[in-house]
């Protein structure tokens, strides 16, 4: 038991510092700017939203919760606090993803490509808001960073990855991941 405990140290002490380390290689790559991020909105209890919620009405839809406002709030000083750079940063239409938005950067433009399409009232909308998206993408000059606040299906379907709550997903112009930072909530 002596061994496995002086092991599990050994394994601690070596660890963080590794992590460490790629977290700064993470902040010097996003400080070269071009890349895309794309955050999963904060936490917001539950999943989906009720069957017959308004886009127009946040106290119809599932919403962040003080802990999601918290992660927010963190998402928002990594960037401050790392001085790094956006253009522009992009939220969905829906009230947890503008709440994200507003909490960490202050401002944002909504982009209906950005919405969800988890439920079967929107799920009709998938294959116009990808196209949607990379011709916007596309059109894009590469200069600075570009932030979007999305869902779950969204980024999923974009990058073939499966964001957690509050998730940070770096990717390049050709939507290659490049990699995360799980900010907790």
């Amino acid at each position: 038991m002596k061994f496995i405990n002086f092991l599990l140290i050994i394994f601690i002490t070596i660890n963080s510092p590794i992590k460490a380390d790629l977290n700064q290689n993470l902040i010097n790559e996003l400080k070269q700017e071009g890349k895309l991020i794309f955050i999963r909105h904060a936490y917001a209890p539950g999943g989906g939203d009720p069957i017959n919620f308004d886009i127009n009405e946040c106290n119809t839809q599932r919403n962040l919760n003080n802990s999601g406002r918290n992660q927010a709030d963190k998402i928002g000083s990594l960037f401050k606090d790392n001085n790094i750079s956006t253009d522009k940063v992009y939220s969905s239409e829906w009230c947890r993803c503008k709440e994200t938005a507003l909490i960490a950067f202050n401002q944002f433009e909504t982009k209906n490509f950005l919405n969800s399409f988890f439920s079967s009232r929107f799920a009709q909308n998938k294959n116009s808001q990808i196209k949607s998206f990379k011709k916007f993408i596309k059109s894009w000059d590469g200069k600075k960073n570009l932030i979007f606040v999305t869902h779950y299906v969204f980024i999923s379907e974009i990058l073939d990855y499966a964001p957690s709550s509050g998730e940070i997903i770096i990717s390049d112009k050709d939507l290659k991941v490049i990699d995360t930072i799980e900010i907790e909530y």
